[in-house]
């Protein structure tokens, strides 16, 4: 029994030696062909390599490899290939996703087989690569699929080339003003420098250090570090299916409103809109309604495709006679028929069902009425809000034209005073439609036309349209102000002779 437990592993050992492979340059050739073949302008085709014999047959050979007499650079290189190729295998199995946090324990639960040894991603990343050989480059080699990530190359790392590639990929992504984005005294860095700030020599000041390294225009002493949000969409290349050279050269530096926002990040945004309307009779303007309201939704993304959190309204109004301003709103509520507070507050979730269109969206929200009588009709104060809740669904859709124009799509469905009988019945419908035309000039400026038409599905049917004009600057990625001016008309001041505007100004920051 003994002597058959022996020869069983010596020949479980002859075998397994058998069929181990020494890497050498035809394993390179093959990683090389198939990333020429595979990888465009960063980006994977992973609907094509989901089926290509190519993968499979190197993901075989990073599994029986032998690296025991190796040398330095081979194994290295071999690694870093390693690594890239499995990445690419994990996300096509699971093709298609938005990213590769869309698989569960995709970097440190899924095991993979690299020369004979079962580990997770983050093993082969941290321990056979930077623990054992302790160079920061390594950051700039390894892509994990994500949008965020230095982009992949099309060629294989190489024993003989490695030193000079390493050092050309982290020249290429320090230089990226994508990758880091300095703006004066400012710099906002991948958070690549936060996570794995020991791997460049554990503090601010080294990691500045590393970085002018290989900068050609050096980040200043004293500038103020930040990091800006991971992008973890996936690098796939569908992404350059979306129109011409010119669209995607639109998409590279536009925040998209319409785009859900990537998990683990933070959206806030504070829209203020200040409404007034002029209204008289016999041609005579004689009285002013002014409405200021400030709408806060604040999304955290639970993946790259589901967003949730919370929409809240604060309003306050005034009626009075003219001449007068429409800011007079913001003045006390003790003077003249003035009314203000929190009037809604609720759940809210966007989320975006078709993979394939990144920039489109549905959002939804469902407020319920803040405080007592709101509409005023049993306190005989002035109207505030609706005194039932309020849903809202909202399909955004956005598309580039060209290289610096878009068109931003919004259809809505929005019922209100959901449960209040104050006006003898309960829900009011409407279905706004919006269109917005924008011109970037430059990466953080854009100026944009904006129209809306919106109609009211009643007894009476009644409506509102809009058109306006407006500018956002987007101070830093995390940062921007908005400013719009618009004109409103419908029927009731058609019929008065009466005159409508809004002035709006947003806020939007992410953390």
């Amino acid at each position: 029994m003994k002597n058959n437990i022996i020869i069983l592993v010596i020949t479980i050992l002859f075998v397994g030696t058998l069929n181990a492979q020494k890497i050498d340059n035809s394993f390179f050739s093959e990683v090389n062909r198939f990333l020429e073949n595979s990888v465009t302008e960063g980006l994977v085709d992973y609907k094509k390599v989901s089926t290509d014999e190519a993968l499979v047959n190197l993901i075989t050979r990073i599994e029986n490899a032998d690296v025991s007499t190796a040398s330095e650079e081979t194994k290295i290189a071999f690694y870093i290939n390693a690594y890239n190729l499995n990445v690419i295998n994990l996300v096509a199995q699971s093709y298609p996703i938005d990213s590769p946090q869309d698989v569960a324990g995709f970097f440190d639960r899924k095991k993979i087989n690299v020369a004979g040894q079962k580990m997770t991603l983050n093993t082969l990343e941290k321990e056979s690569l930077l623990e054992e050989y302790r160079d920061g480059r390594f950051h700039f080699v390894l892509v994990c699929g994500a949008m965020g990530c230095p982009p992949i190359t099309d060629f294989a790392y190489t024993p003989d080339k490695l030193e000079a590639q390493l050092d050309q990929q982290t020249k290429i992504a320090i230089n990226n003003p994508s990758f880091i984005k300095v703006n004066g005294s400012v710099a906002d860095l991948s958070q690549i420098f936060k996570w794995y700030v020991d791997d460049f020599g554990g503090s601010k000041n080294s990691v500045i250090e590393f970085i002018n390294k290989y900068r050609d225009t050096p980040i200043r002493d004293g500038s103020n570090i930040s990091y800006y949000s991971y992008d973890w969409t996936l690098n796939d290349t569908a992404k350059l299916d979306i129109g011409s050279d010119n669209a995607k050269a639109a998409n590279a530096f536009r925040y998209i409103v319409s785009s859900t926002i990537p998990k683990g990040t933070v959206e806030v945004k504070i829209f203020n809109n200040l409404y007034t309307q002029k209204t008289g009779s016999d041609g005579a303007l004689t009285d002013r309604s002014s409405f200021f309201t400030t709408l806060v939704s604040a999304l955290y993304g639970l993946n790259n495709r589901v967003n949730v959190g919370f929409a809240a309204r604060f309003r306050k109004i005034r009626n009075q006679s003219l001449p007068s301003s429409p800011f007079d709103v913001f003045g006390s509520d003790d003077i003249g028929s003035s009314r203000s507070g929190i009037t809604a507050f609720g759940p809210q979730v966007r989320f975006a069902p078709i993979p394939s269109w990144e920039n489109f969206s549905i959002q939804s929200s469902f407020v319920f009425a803040v405080g007592d009588d709101l509409s005023g009709r049993t306190t005989n104060q002035p109207f505030i809000d609706w005194s039932g809740a309020t849903w809202t669904t909202q399909i955004f859709n956005d598309f580039p034209i060209g290289t610096n124009f878009s068109l931003f799509t919004e259809l809505d469905l929005w019922v209100e005073d959901i449960g209040s009988f104050d006006n003898g019945h309960t829900n009011r419908f409407s279905t706004p439609l919006i269109a917005i035309l924008s011109y970037n000039p430059n990466p953080k400026s854009t100026i944009y036309a904006l129209s809306g038409y919106t109609p009211t599905w009643a007894a009476e049917f009644d409506y509102f349209a809009q058109a306006g004009l407006g500018a956002k600057y987007q101070f830093t990625p995390n940062l921007e102000l908005e400013l719009l001016y618009s004109k409103f008309t419908n029927k009731f001041l058609i019929r008065e002779e009466g005159q409508a505007a809004t002035y709006n100004l947003g806020i939007r920051f992410n953390l």
